[in-house]
């Protein structure tokens, strides 16, 4: 154990306080923001699911909830222990109950450093003992009251708070690249098949033979129709339906007895349970699997929830809860974002159904949809791949740094490991 590190309690050491139970009636489409839980899934912008309020409400009864940069965000209920940290975004929204906000209560902490305390192992054993042995395990103040945590000197607070900050840094840094280039993929899908700009632009005349228009290559000219059809779609491209364009195959469940944690047999999603951005993440598998989904299909939850997207990112096991699908030439990014532009057409089916939303392979295979002509699938391939490429490369990336953090955390926040030697370590790898 380092020298100088001191155990104190949390309460004398952190100050924190619980977002205010709010009821829905006070919710708006727009002003001050009400962060959910969701906001404080790892990989996920603070704001993601988040409400509103009327400023003019939030200055009369909640101004005091406002949040500084750098506070640190602990959920409390049924999603015990996520952390998050508040970012600009996030700078005079409030917490919503069921999150308690933290700051340094005096000068011997950084605010930095709190984010780590709460992650490492002396804190989430004090956690789990609290909410142990109830069905909805719950965390409140009157528990952070009876907690202790180890302070080590600032030097050091400093220096671990860098270290695995870098890290953060960099993961969040990829998170935010990624959004950009599936805007911009998804931009492009939007512009050429759904809202159909090459033909118009055609049509007024704002596109002629031999230009580039709006990011598209002059050598694509042609491959675009003159006008619209009768029927307002490119002239020549055909409706269509999801079973005439694509390959799909519907979930199945396989026996219980063949689910496991342990890796054995292909990763398995039984719903959208584990989706995360763009790819989901491995936690359960299976080792009898029945119905299969290759590397790169795109994956459609079709049970409560209907409609939510992600890729397969290697050859999994799809449960009853799940489908994989394919465009019949094959092509990975195409069909990502063309299913992304019928999810509203799916998300009609969340609510059929006696017990909950379900769409099955008939209502599937019938939604319509615009088929283009190949070549400009083959063209919209080779813009949209490689941006799909670098989003599933930052993925990889952040999956590895995540790793190296979680390795580094407890060593680092229990004083096991010295500031030099993770600095050392982190040289090692390049890092």
């Amino acid at each position: 154990m380092a020298g100088e590190w001191v155990v104190t309690d949390f309460a004398d050491a952190i100050d924190f306080q619980e977002g205010p139970g709010i009821l829905a009636k006070d919710f708006h489409d727009h002003g001050v923001p009400l962060i959910r839980l969701s906001g404080l899934d790892r990989g996920t912008s603070l704001l993601s699911g988040c409400n509103y309020l009327d400023p003019e409400l939030v200055e009369k009864k909640w101004t005091h909830f406002r949040l500084q940069k750098g506070d640190i965000l602990l959920s409390t209920s049924a999603s015990l222990g996520r952390i998050a940290v508040v970012d600009d975004e996030g700078v005079g929204a409030i917490a919503y109950t069921g999150i308690i906000r933290m700051r340094p209560r005096d000068d011997r902490l950084i605010a930095p450093f709190i984010r780590y305390l709460l992650e490492g192992p002396n804190f989430q054993e004090q956690v789990e003992a609290f909410g142990a042995g109830s069905v909805i395990r719950h965390f409140g103040p009157m528990h952070l009251r009876q907690m202790t945590v180890l302070i080590p000197p600032l030097d050091e607070q400093r220096a671990i708070a860098h270290i695995l900050g870098t890290l953060d840094d960099k993961i969040e840094l990829n998170r935010k690249q990624n959004e950009t280039l599936e805007a911009m993929a998804r931009a492009l899908f939007k512009a050429w098949f759904v809202d159909f700009e090459p033909v118009r632009a055609k049509m007024e005349g704002r596109w002629q033979r031999g230009q580039s228009l709006l990011g598209l290559p002059a050598h694509l000219y042609d491959l675009f129709p003159d006008r619209l059809d009768d029927e307002g779609k490119p002239e020549g491209w055909e409706m269509r339906s999801v079973g005439d364009c694509f390959r799909l195959t519907m979930g199945q469940s396989p026996p219980g007895d063949t689910y496991n944690d342990t890796g054995d047999g292909l990763p398995f999603f039984q719903g959208r349970t584990d989706f995360g951005f763009r790819y989901p993440e491995n936690r359960k598998y299976c080792s009898a699997p029945t119905r299969i989904a290759d590397a790169e299909d795109t994956l459609v939850s079709v049970r409560a929830p209907v409609g939510d997207i992600n890729l397969a990112w290697e050859k999994c096991c799809v449960g009853r809860g799940v489908a994989a699908v394919r465009h019949l030439s094959g092509a990975r990014s195409f069909t990502y974002h063309a299913v992304w532009s019928i999810q509203e057409e799916l998300r009609q089916y969340e609510h059929t159904g006696t017990v909950f939303g379900a769409i099955n392979k008939k209502q599937f295979e019938a939604i319509g949809i615009i088929e283009p002509n190949p070549d400009l699938i083959e063209s919209f391939e080779k813009m949209a791949s490689p941006m799909d490429d670098e989003v599933r490369n930052n993925i990889e990336e952040s999956r590895t740094l995540a790793d190296l953090r979680d390795t580094l955390l407890p060593k680092l926040i229990s004083g096991e490991l010295r500031i030099a030697d993770a600095e050392d370590f982190l040289k090692g790898r390049g890092s």
